[in-house]
């Protein structure tokens, strides 16, 4: 990967494809009730409330398991913490093929919550233990396109395995062949300082921002700080769009272009793929202006400012007659959300010493799961009460203008946070 350094060595770019497939599977295991809603909804008699409220307890138990594993992998490091996480979420995931009603079905999500909420906490975690400051908006942006290749696999390979042997061996198959990843995980994740395959000259080139100021600081005293509600307040806005992607575009695809199990695939596809791309440009796009000079501050809301305006032309999806046509329109919206996340999810670290990082990450996902739960509860309800999808896509297309202006008004500077312990 050209990633315009000199040759230190690559080694830290291999934890990032490992960081990527992680998020990979963690969207193939979430966004696969997406895709199999008409026919899970056919099969156990469910409507548009019963499914939102499947969706509800999942974001429940993100919410709950956010915030509680972003102070555990503080403490025990993101080898020990993405695997616990990987290991919980996949039990989740599976338990969904034995299910027979939709209390049963939430429980197994429920567990799916717990266990794929210590992704980008642990995540973000190595990121900032493998990667200076300047390239952490890239690596994270990589790492994090990791969820648009997932959602790109899950129409193409879940409708196969349904088709040929029912939904219920979906879960199962996807939730067996997903734990190569963690033996890969444990085989090859390290600290850097503790990696034999790391070069003396990366190890330094990793270590090359200035130590961190001060002791670590006490969980209750991150909450006071503005910086740590700039980074969850941003999160509670702009989360439940993605999940109101995720988890109801094949529904919108299916009910206004008269879609099923055999034919949304390529659509889905296609929205990803330009999704996958903004997630990347995003990264690279500040990285590139702070390379050229340009503050952290002003390169990242710089680039969330244009994602908010690319993000806007979704509140005319309802209207658009053509299929293609409404798809270039989610494709932006989605590519322009993952962009906006590669640099929010950078805030904690631009501004917070590497022993808090994971917490702040685990407040802000916290916060953006109770955003998620909300949107969930409203999206059932209008959809119950209009079968329209314009209210709610007014609501996605006016968000992010509103989170760029909350974070820039809570943190104007990204000053880095001088603490004391609490």
């Amino acid at each position: 990967m050209d990633t315009g350094t000199p040759d230190v060595g690559r080694y830290r770019w291999v934890i990032c494809g490992l960081l990527f497939a992680a998020t990979s599977i963690n969207y193939v295991d979430r966004q696969m009730i997406g895709v199999l809603k008409p026919t899970i909804s056919a099969e156990l008699g469910w409507n548009e409330t019963t499914y939102a409220d499947v969706i509800f307890w999942f974001q429940m138990a993100y919410a709950i398991g956010y915030l509680s594993f972003g102070r555990i992998v503080d403490i025990v490091g993101a080898r020990v913490g993405y695997s616990v996480a990987f290991v919980i979420w996949t039990l989740g995931h599976t338990l969904c093929g034995f299910v027979s009603s939709a209390f049963q079905f939430s429980i197994a999500r429920f567990v799916l919550g717990i266990g794929e909420s210590g992704n980008f906490p642990s995540g973000i975690k190595a990121v900032t233990e493998w990667f200076p400051a300047r390239e952490r908006a890239l690596a994270t942006g990589i790492f994090n396109a990791g969820s648009n290749l997932g959602a790109i696999i899950t129409p193409l390979v879940v409708p196969a395995i349904t088709l040929a042997f029912g939904w219920r061996m979906a879960f199962i198959v996807t939730g067996a062949a997903s734990l190569v990843w963690l033996v890969a995980w444990i085989a090859l994740y390290r600290r850097p300082s503790e990696s034999r395959k790391v070069s003396a000259a990366e190890l330094a080139y990793i270590e090359s921002d200035p130590a961190d100021a001060g002791p670590q600081i006490g969980w209750l005293k991150l909450l006071s700080y503005r910086e740590t509600w700039a980074y969850a307040l941003g999160r509670f806005l702009i989360d439940p769009i993605w999940w109101l992607f995720l988890f109801w575009t094949p529904d919108f695809l299916g009910k206004t272009y008269h879609l099923d199990l055999k034919n949304f695939g390529p659509p889905l596809v296609a929205i990803y793929l330009i999704s996958d791309i903004g997630s990347v440009a995003g990264g690279w796009a500040s990285s590139r202006l702070m390379k050229h000079g340009m503050s952290a501050n002003k390169a990242r809301k710089l680039t969330m400012l244009t994602c908010a305006i690319l993000v806007m032309p979704i509140v005319s999806a309802q209207y658009i007659s053509n299929l293609w046509l409404a798809v270039a329109v989610l494709g932006v919206a989605t590519a322009a959300h993952q962009a906006f996340s590669a640099n929010l999810y950078t805030l904690p670290s631009d501004v917070f010493p590497r022993s808090a990082v994971a917490s702040v990450i685990g407040i802000g996902g916290t916060v953006g799961a109770i955003g998620g739960m909300m949107m969930a509860k409203f999206t059932g309800y209008i959809l119950d009460s209009t079968g329209s999808y314009a209210p709610i896509f007014a609501v996605a297309g006016s968000t992010y203008l509103l989170a760029i202006l909350v974070i820039h008004l809570l943190t104007p500077r990204f000053a880095r946070v001088n603490a004391v312990r609490a």
